[in-house]
This record gives C-alpha cells, sequence and structure tokens, in this order.
C-alpha cells in the first residue's frame, strides 16, 4: 500500500477476487483469515458490497459474487472489442476470410468482434452477437482445449462444416489474460484452411492477448 492508494478500497476488492475464486462462497471466518483481519472488519466489507449488489450472502451465512458484477461485466466487451479490432483487421485482410474475437459468455461462445475483408468477391457473413455452444465451431473448441491443457503445437483449432454447411474456421486461444477466456480465428468458405491460415491466427491471438494486458 502506498499514500495514494485506499486501505479500504483495496480490501474490497480482494474480497472480490476471493470469492469469484471459488464456487462454493466463503464464510467470514475464511475471509477474515485469508485477508489477516479481523471479522468486525469484513463484516463491513460484505454490507457495503452487498449494498451495491456485487455481493451476496446465503442462508448458511456463505459469501458470494452478487448478480451486480454482471452489470459491470456487460461494459467490458465494448472495451475488448476496441482493443482487438487492429488485429482483427490485419487478419482479415491479410487472409481474405472474415475474422473474430469469440469470448466465453456462460455455456456459449459468444462473437464480440467481427471484421469481414474489403477486398474479397465473396465471404462468409458472421455478425457480433452471434452464440453457439462451446463445443461447436473453432472458437469454441479452441476454448475447451486451452481450459483444459489440452492444446498442443502448432497452438490452433481446425473445424469444418460445423457451424455452417461448406464453412471452414480456424481458432487459437488467447493466453495469459487475466479474468478473459477467449479466441480469435477466421472462418472461410472453403473444404480445408489453407496451411499458412493456422499460424497466423496465431500471431493474431498473440496480438490481441498483448493488446489486453
Amino acid at each position: 500500500m502506498t499514500a495514494e492508494t485506499s486501505q479500504t478500497l483495496d480490501r474490497g476488492l480482494r474480497v472480490l477476487k476471493l470469492l469469484a475464486d471459488t464456487d462454493h462462497g466463503l464464510t467470514v471466518t475464511e475471509l477474515s483469515n485469508k485477508l489477516g483481519v479481523n471479522r468486525t472488519v469484513v463484516y463491513r466489507l460484505l454490507a457495503t458490497l452487498e449494498q451495491h449488489a456485487l455481493v451476496r450472502r446465503d442462508l448458511g451465512g456463505r459469501a458470494r459474487v452478487g448478480l451486480g458484477v454482471l452489470r459491470l461485466g456487460r461494459q467490458v466487451h465494448p472495451l475488448v472489442r476496441e482493443a482487438a479490432l487492429p488485429a482483427l483487421r490485419s487478419l482479415a485482410e491479410d487472409i481474405g476470410a472474415t475474422a473474430h474475437l469469440t469470448l466465453v459468455d456462460g455455456a456459449d461462445a459468444l462473437a464480440v468482434a467481427v471484421v469481414e475483408p474489403t477486398w474479397t468477391d465473396y465471404h462468409v457473413a458472421y455478425r457480433a452477437g452471434f452464440r453457439h455452444p462451446l463445443d461447436r465451431g473453432a472458437a469454441g473448441r479452441a476454448i475447451l482445449a486451452a481450459r483444459q491443457g489440452s492444446l498442443i503445437e502448432p497452438g490452433y483449432t481446425l473445424t469444418h462444416g460445423e457451424l455452417e454447411a461448406g464453412a471452414s474456421g480456424a481458432a487459437a486461444p488467447l493466453v495469459g489474460v487475466t479474468g478473459i477466456e477467449g479466441s480469435v480465428g477466421v472462418v472461410m468458405l472453403a473444404d480445408a484452411v489453407p496451411e499458412r491460415v493456422g499460424p497466423r491466427v496465431v500471431d493474431a491471438a498473440r496480438e490481441v492477448a498483448d493488446a489486453l494486458r
């Protein structure tokens, strides 16, 4: 802590981070031990966070992340999209295919940014807001592979015809971005993805990850 920072705010943010890292919630005693402060301080922090719907307590007294964080989370997508657009534009123009940034939204993969190439005679129409199950399509499969630790070299996932007949996809996960699960990919009308596309998608995913750090 420095003179310019707030100890109370710091503790409140640490409470939220601790609760976000558990599926079962934490008791006041557990939070007190993890934070190294007395129970009275924890009670006050939780009461304040509850007023803003950022924390809720169940009948057993365990604190969990509240629905108020969803309102904050909705503002993340525009910021992420803005950061990703330069890399997506470069990818779309280079490959001549529709490029997209996809993030996890519950059990779905949600396209939050899409860039179509400007010079091609035809390309796959893909829109921001399109969602599909994580286990279908290159974008979702790349995310799952990274989550499960099963993504191996060369670091990207290829699919064909899983979301649209005749369309192939390539995607690489975002790596090293705290709090965000996502992937960068392209979709094209082709029976197979050209060899150079996969490595180019990996480079684009790395560019987006760097922009978000």
